[in-house]
């Protein structure tokens, strides 16, 4: 299994070095359907091997680091070529070859207009090194190379949206690649001083050593260098502001990335390193993380609430950005609460976050192509953009994706912030449970601005007058590319929902071991 972990890393980084390569013929429009092509093998392939994993992983075991590959790469720096999955990234490892997977097939039909026609090479290029960052930030077990895995993603990512986005892209990607290496370079520090106290920076040992060898001032402010700097990519209150510029520049396959798995990268740093290595630093500012978490769960839906209501000219990528905050508020929350029921409840939102809001950024990018915007005042226009009678495929799975992002039961929006919410409730011994508690509440009023948004946008987008005139003249329903794209989004959503032990059984002897020192 471990030679599986290598080639599904290796895979994607051979297609993006094989599109440098003069092999697509001279004709520019061939060689742009080449590559394409070639994006959709070679993902579907590294997805392919991301079911091999899972098949093979022992399931009886998920607290064990498995498929390891443990050797040697710069002596001097004691660092080591260090991989490995357990219960707590092998989902996460799935998630991300699955949305790749289904971001190279929608783009096969439906590339993303560019600024002087870029070449689908380079976008194919770029797309598949964005691929080896964000599977490589989920599989390495050293400090460092988890560090580089973490910047990978930013070059590919800042292309994305500055070549193939649109609105004022480069000033979005500019903002975003300065906030995320800002953040980066302070995390860093923390990197390096706990390696340089440590005398390792392999992540297993560090986690087996649960903070023993560093002081508590040393584990204090590596802790905070650390929560900074992943709290920039979560993205946490008040470190968010590059967000919603960069979703409403993207194009589609960078929003479902840049939501379904960049995000997840800082809030998986914090389980996997934040948690088990510096214990004391992290139940020090423990209490600071879930009163953040909770201002912005409540500042998040307040604010997709104001771009919701009529005449805001509010626009619906942007507004999806802002659900983001108020999401990964609950992971942050059931991070901070340092118990078992709240870092489990932080993993699955972490999981059915990356499926829904994919979903919802796929459904928003197609009508934004139909309509030409994604304003929606023009969407909605006098009495409602009536999808259900325009484009009633279309207007069902936005519906479906929204009650799924405000957690209506049987939904996988539900089990994570439920748990993220009980572990709040009880937090880990030495937090204040009054405070704890009253991030609870906070959060609970957040699910009901969550609602009382999503229903908002269901209504104005989805319901209305079919025979009042259209800004469009054909809003053409459900394409089969669409279709084939996002249904399994569609239907994981569901699974995790019926069965949220799928997730649940992988994650929680996984993350009772790395709060035990595993």
């Amino acid at each position: 299994m471990n030679a599986v972990l290598i080639a599904l890393l290796l895979l994607p980084l051979l297609g993006a070095a094989l599109t440098l390569a003069p092999v697509f013929g001279p004709d520019r429009a061939v060689a742009d359907r080449r590559a394409l092509r070639l994006n959709t093998v070679v993902t579907g392939a590294v997805l392919l091997l991301a079911v091999v994993l899972a098949a093979g992983f022992d399931h009886d075991e998920p607290a064990r680091m498995q498929a390891t590959t443990d050797v040697s790469w710069i002596p001097a720096l004691h660092v080591r070529l260090h991989l490995g999955v357990d219960g707590v990234s092998l989902p996460l490892v799935v998630l991300t070859a699955l949305l790749t997977f289904l971001c190279a097939l929608y783009s096969e039909k439906r590339l993303p207009d560019g600024e002087t026609v870029p070449s689908a090479q380079a976008f194919v290029g770029l797309f598949l090194l964005l691929e080896v960052g964000m599977l490589a930030t989920f599989a390495v077990l050293d400090l460092l190379l988890f560090f580089l895995a973490f910047e990978i993603v930013l070059i590919p990512m800042y292309f994305l949206i500055a070549r193939w986005g649109s609105g004022a892209k480069v000033p979005s990607a500019n903002r975003f690649i300065l906030y995320t290496l800002l953040g980066s370079a302070v995390m860093l520090l923390g990197f390096l001083l706990i390696g340089s106290k440590a005398g390792t920076f392999d992540m297993q040992a560090l986690a087996a050593a649960h903070g023993s060898g560093l002081s508590h001032t040393t584990q204090v402010i590596a802790a905070l260098a650390i929560l900074v700097g992943l709290a920039v990519k979560a993205p946490a209150w008040p470190l968010h502001s590059w967000l919603p510029d960069a979703h409403t520049a993207a194009p589609t396959v960078g929003s479902v990335l840049l939501a379904g798995v960049l995000l997840k990268m800082g809030t998986y740093g914090l389980v996997r390193v934040l948690l088990p290595v510096v214990p004391d630093g992290a139940a020090t500012l423990a209490p600071y993380l879930g009163a953040f978490a909770a201002v912005g769960i409540v500042y998040g839906s307040l604010a997709c609430l104001a771009l919701a209501r009529p005449g805001a000219k509010g626009d619906l990528k942007r507004l999806i950005a802002y659900s983001s905050v108020g999401h990964m508020g609950f992971v942050l929350l059931g991070i901070a609460s340092l118990t078992p029921v709240g870092v489990n409840g932080a993993l699955f939102v972490n999981i059915a976050h990356g499926l829904i809001t994919g979903l919802l950024f796929f459904v928003v990018g197609a009508l934004k192509d139909r309509y030409g915007t994604a304003d929606l005042d023009t969407l909605a226009g006098t009495t409602g953009a009536a999808l259900y009678g325009r484009a009633p495929r279309l207007g069902v799975l936005l519906a479906f994706a929204a009650v799924a992002s405000l957690g209506l039961p049987g939904l996988a929006g539900f089990w994570g912030e439920l748990l993220a919410m009980f572990g709040a409730f009880d937090p880990a011994a030495g937090l204040s449970r009054p405070a704890f508690v009253t991030y609870m509440v906070l959060a609970g009023l957040g699910t009901l601005l969550t609602a009382a948004y999503l229903l908002i946008v269901v209504k104005r987008v989805c319901m209305g007058d079919p025979e009042q005139p259209a800004p469009v003249a054909d809003l053409a329903d459900l394409r089969p590319y669409e279709a084939v794209s996002w249904t399994p989004l569609a239907a994981l959503t569901l699974l995790a929902g019926l069965w949220p032990a799928l997730l649940l059984g992988l994650s929680d002897p996984a993350v009772k071991h790395l709060l035990g020192g595993g």
